[in-house]
C-alpha cells in the first residue's frame, strides 16, 4: 500500500464529558454542534466509544458525517489520523466537537480506562468540557468537578456546562461555588423544554427513526445558542495545543481488485441505523459501489448488487415491518442462495435467521432470533478458525457486541468467530462456490482498525461481479444459446421447425416485391381486425424485441420496474436505453405471482409478462389492471398468449387505458429468424412508440407474415395448436413429477419451469448431465428470481417427451449410484 506523508494540523477541538451516564451529554453535544453550525461555522462531529446512536444525531445536527473515536477497535495510533480525516472530509472544518462516552474516565473494564474519554482526550490534546445534571445538587456541583479534574492533571478542563438547572437563582448557586475554585462556566441548560432524545432498550432512539429529529435538533440549537456562551466554547477550542498528523486515508489502505465497479447494497432505513461512516468509505476505496437501501420499503435489492452489507440497528423493533416486505426478503434469499458476498452484523443476523421474534425474515441461516432481559455488552476479540468472508484462518479482529436478543446455532454451520474460544455467528457458502458467502455475527467491526476486512470482503463482491457479468444475470442470455448440433432443443420455444407450407409460399411470394419499400397499411389494419381495435392503436413491429426496445426509447416514466422473473429483454432494453429499472422479484413461495400491492406506488413503467416466460403463470386480467392509474404505463408481453386456449386473460379487446400489450408471432408460426409482431395499446402510447420506430423496420415479408397469421383461418390454426400444447403438456409434467422433479404451479405455456433442487449433487448439474446425454434445457440462472437448479423445457411431440423422462430416469439412477454428478 502507498502512506501518503502529507503532515496537517489538527482543527480546534473540544471533548463534551460528563461524570456518568444519563448526564445529557448527546443533547449538549449535539446542541453545541447544530448552535455552532447555525452562526456559520463548519462543525465535524465525533463520538468516542463504538456508539452508532450519537453519530446519526452529530450528523443532522452538523450536516456532514458522524464519526467514532475508539482506540480499543481502531488503534491509539489511529486517533489523530481519524480526527483529522473526519475533519477534512467531505471539507474543512472550523472545529471539531468529541462527545464522550459514559464517565470522564471509564473505559474497558480491568484495563485502568483504556478507550475512555479522558484517554482520547489526552491522544487528542483536546480540552473537555464537563456536562454536569445538576437537577439534584447545588454547591456540591463543584466538588465532583473538582474530583474530575485532580483524578489527571494531565487532562485540561475548560469548563462546565450546567445541564437541567432548576431557575436562575440555583444556577447562580452553583456558579458561585465554581467560581470560587476557578473554574470557568459555560453555560446553564434549563430542565427539559421538550428537547430530549427519548430512550428505549438499547439506548437512545435512533434519529432516523424520529420524524422530528430534525425540528428537535434546531430547537436544541436555539436552546444552546440562548444559554452557553458559544464565544467561550470556541475559544476553547482554538486554545487546544497545535499538534499535526497524517489524516486517515482509505485509499492508502485498501485497493481495487479489478476495473469492475461491483455495487455493494448497504442496508438502511430504520430498522438499520448502526455502521460507521469508513466503511463505505474503504468500500469505495476498494473500487466497490456502496448503494443504499431499505429492507422495511425497498422491494428489490439495488440494480446490478454484487455484495451485500445488512449492518446494526433494529430490526427486532421492526420486524413486522421487515416481515410484510416479502419480495425483498426473497430476493435477498436468493442473492445469497446464488453466492452474493453477504456480511451481516447483529441486526444482520436477525434479519438473514429465519425469524425474529416469531416474524419471518429472510430464513437463510439455520436458527430463530429472540428477545431476552440479558443485555450483552462489551469489547470482544475474535479468531477466524476457517478460511472465511472477512478473515483467513488464525486471523484476529476487536470487535463490539450489543444486544438484548439471542440465537441459537444448530451446530450445522462454522462459526463467524471464536470469541474466547466460544463459537459464536455463522459462516455458510450456500451456492458452493468452495469459499465461504456469507458472514453473520453479533460482532461489530470498525473496519478502519481492520482494513483487511474490508479488503476481503470488496475483493469478494470484485470477483462475483466478474463472474456472473454486469448485471449479476446475464440479461443477453436466451435460449437459442442452449442449444447446440447434435443437442435435441428443448430451450427453444419455437412450435414449429419451420412455418407451415401455406405460409412458406405467402413469404416467398412476397421476395418478388423485394424491389419496393416496405408498406405495413395492410398489416395495420390486420392487427386492427384481428382484435377489435382502433387503428390508432396497434404498431406492427419487428418482433417483440424491437417492441421492447421502443417501449425503453420512448415512453416516459423515471422509476421503470420489471417484475421477474420474466423474458430478460424488456429490462435489458431499459439499460440499453441508459434507464435504470427496479425489479419486483415474486416470490417463488407463492408461486411467482403476482400481488398488485407488492407494485412500488412511484413506479410509473412497469413491464410483465402474461403469460409469463419462463414461469409459465398466467396472471388474471383484472390483477394486472389493477396496476393502472394515471401517469403510469403497464406494458404486458403476451408473447405466448396465442398458446393459450381461448386466450384466456388477455388484456387485448377491453379498455387500454394506460397500457400497451406486445405480441409475436415468431414462436407459434415457426417465424423466429423473420421477426415478425406487433403492438396493441393506449393511443397515446402507440404513438409514442411509433415516433421512436425506424424508418421500414418492419419488411415486407414480416408485413406480409402478419397479414397471413392473423387472418380467421390462420387463427383457427393456432387455437387447435393452443388446445394440442395442453393435451402435450400434461405427460411431461407428470412425469417430470413422477421422476421426484418439481414442475411449478399449473403451467399454460408451451414450457414448463422444473426445480431440480430436490436431487442430488450441486446446484445448476442436472442441465450439465442432462447436456451430457445429448439434451438442452434452457438455463434458469439467467432470469431474476431464479437459481442455477431451474431449467426451462419446451413441450414437444410425444415420442420427444418420452425419450427426454428416459433420459432424465437414466441420469437420476446414475446419481443414486454416485456414477455420474458433475463436479
Amino acid at each position: 500500500m502507498v502512506t501518503s506523508q502529507l503532515s496537517v494540523p489538527a482543527p480546534p477541538r473540544i471533548v463534551v464529558s460528563a461524570p456518568g451516564s444519563g448526564q445529557g451529554k448527546t443533547t449538549i453535544a449535539t446542541g453545541l454542534m447544530a448552535a455552532l453550525r447555525h452562526r456559520g461555522e463548519q462543525v465535524a462531529g465525533f463520538k468516542i466509544g463504538p456508539d452508532y446512536i450519537d453519530p446519526g444525531y452529530h450528523s443532522l445536527a452538523t450536516g456532514r458525517p458522524g464519526r467514532n473515536l475508539d482506540p480499543r477497535l481502531c488503534s491509539e495510533e489511529l486517533m489523530l489520523p481519524l480526527l483529522l480525516h473526519g475533519s477534512r472530509s467531505p471539507g474543512p472544518a472550523d472545529v471539531a466537537v468529541i462527545e464522550g462516552v459514559m464517565g470522564l474516565y471509564d473505559g474497558q473494564l480491568g484495563t485502568d480506562g483504556y478507550a475512555s474519554t479522558a484517554h482520547v482526550a489526552r491522544l487528542l490534546q483536546a480540552p473537555v468540557i464537563i456536562v454536569l445534571d445538576v437537577s439534584g445538587v447545588s454547591r456540591t456541583a463543584a466538588a465532583l468537578v473538582r474530583g474530575l479534574i485532580a483524578e489527571d492533571a494531565r487532562l485540561s478542563i475548560a469548563g462546565v456546562i450546567m445541564n437541567k438547572v432548576g431557575s436562575p437563582r440555583h444556577a447562580g448557586e452553583i456558579r458561585r461555588a465554581l467560581d470560587d475554585h476557578g473554574i470557568v462556566t459555560l453555560g446553564a441548560v434549563p430542565r427539559d423544554r421538550g428537547v430530549s432524545v427519548p430512550s428505549r432498550h438499547l439506548g437512545l432512539m435512533p434519529a432516523a427513526e424520529r420524524p422530528d429529529a430534525v425540528d428537535v435538533i434546531g430547537r436544541l440549537a436555539d436552546e444552546l445558542a440562548d444559554s452557553v456562551d458559544l464565544d467561550a466554547v470556541l475559544t476553547a477550542a482554538r486554545n487546544a495545543p497545535v499538534i499535526a498528523g497524517t489524516p486517515w486515508d482509505p485509499t492508502t489502505v485498501v485497493r481495487p481488485a479489478s476495473d469492475e465497479r461491483p455495487v455493494v447494497a448497504i442496508a438502511g432505513g430504520r430498522a438499520f441505523t448502526f455502521r460507521y461512516a469508513e466503511t463505505e468509505e474503504l468500500l469505495s476505496a476498494a473500487g466497490c459501489r456502496p448503494v443504499s437501501f431499505d429492507p422495511a420499503e425497498d422491494i428489490a435489492l439495488p440494480a446490478d448488487t454484487a455484495g451485500i452489507y445488512l449492518g446494526g440497528g433494529f430490526p427486532e423493533v421492526h420486524a413486522e415491518s421487515l416481515a410484510r416486505n416479502a419480495p425483498l426478503r426473497d430476493a435477498i434469499a436468493d442473492a445469497v442462495g446464488r453466492g452474493v458476498p453477504t456480511v451481516a452484523e447483529c441486526a444482520g443476523l436477525l434479519y438473514l435467521a429465519k425469524s425474529c421474534d416469531d416474524q419471518p425474515m429472510v430464513g437463510v441461516l439455520p436458527t430463530d432470533g429472540v428477545m431476552t432481559e440479558r443485555l450483552t455488552l462489551g469489547y470482544r476479540t475474535g479468531v477466524a478458525d476457517h478460511d472465511q468472508l472477512l478473515a483467513g484462518a488464525g486471523e484476529t479482529v476487536t470487535g463490539h457486541e450489543f444486544h438484548r436478543t439471542a440465537v441459537t446455532p444448530d451446530g450445522s454451520t462454522p462459526p463467524a468467530w471464536l470469541l474466547g474460544g466460544r463459537p459464536e455467528g455463522f459462516s455458510l457458502d450456500p451456492a458452493g462456490t468452495g469459499t465461504p458467502t456469507v458472514h453473520a455475527s453479533y460482532l461489530h467491526i470498525h473496519w478502519a482498525g481492520h482494513p483487511t476486512v474490508a479488503q476481503r470482503f470488496a475483493d469478494a463482491a470484485h470477483r462475483y461481479r466478474q463472474r456472473v457479468g454486469q448485471h449479476a444475470y446475464d440479461l443477453d442470455h436466451h435460449g437459442d444459446r442452449d442449444i447446440a448440433d447434435g443437442l435435441v432443443d428443448l430451450a427453444v420455444n419455437v412450435r414449429l421447425g419451420a412455418p407451415p407450407a401455406w405460409l412458406a409460399t405467402i413469404l416467398r411470394d412476397s421476395i418478388d416485391h423485394l424491389a419496393g419499400y416496405p408498406r405495413i397499411d395492410a398489416a395495420t389494419q390486420a392487427i386492427a381486425a384481428a382484435h377489435g381495435a382502433d387503428i390508432d392503436q396497434v404498431l406492427p413491429t419487428a418482433g417483440g424485441a424491437e417492441g421492447f426496445t421502443l417501449i425503453a426509447r420512448g415512453v416516459r416514466g423515471d422509476h421503470p420496474l420489471v417484475v421477474h422473473p420474466q423474458f430478460t429483454e424488456p429490462e435489458a432494453a431499459l439499460r440499453a436505453a441508459g434507464r435504470r429499472p427496479r425489479r419486483l422479484v415474486l416470490s417463488e413461495a407463492d408461486g411467482f405471482v403476482l400481488d398488485p400491492s407488492a407494485v412500488d406506488d412511484h413506479a410509473n413503467l412497469i413491464m410483465i409478462g402474461n403469460p409469463t416466460n419462463p414461469t409459465g403463470v398466467l396472471h388474471p386480467a383484472d390483477q394486472i389492471r389493477a396496476l393502472v392509474r394515471p401517469g403510469r404505463v403497464v406494458c404486458v408481453d403476451e408473447a405466448f398468449m396465442d398458446a393459450v386456449p381461448g386466450e384466456r386473460e388477455s388484456l387485448l379487446g377491453g379498455d387500454l387505458t394506460g397500457i400497451v400489450v406486445l405480441r409475436s408471432l415468431t414462436k407459434t408460426w415457426g417465424l423466429a429468424g423473420l421477426r415478425a409482431g406487433y403492438a396493441v395499446g393506449d393511443p397515446a402510447i402507440i404513438a409514442d412508440l411509433r415516433r421512436q420506430q425506424a424508418p421500414w423496420s418492419v419488411s415486407t415479408p414480416a408485413a406480409d407474415a402478419i397479414v397471413a397469421c392473423l387472418s380467421a383461418q390462420a387463427r383457427a390454426e393456432a387455437a387447435r395448436a393452443a388446445e394440442e400444447f395442453d393435451r402435450l403438456r400434461t405427460p411431461l409434467v407428470s412425469g417430470l413429477r413422477d421422476l421426484g422433479l418439481s414442475v411449478l404451479g399449473d403451467p399454460a405455456t408451451p414450457f414448463v419451469l422444473v426445480d431440480c433442487a430436490g436431487w442430488p449433487g450441486r446446484p445448476g448439474w442436472l442441465r450439465l448431465a442432462l447436456r451430457d446425454h445429448g439434451v438442452a434445457a434452457r438455463r434458469g440462472d439467467t432470469f431474476p428470481g431464479l437459481g442455477p437448479d431451474w431449467i426451462r423445457v419446451a413441450v414437444r411431440d410425444p415420442g420427444t417427451t418420452r425419450g427426454f423422462l428416459s433420459t432424465l430416469a437414466d441420469i437420476k439412477a446414475g446419481a443414486v449410484n454416485h456414477q455420474e454428478i458433475p463436479a
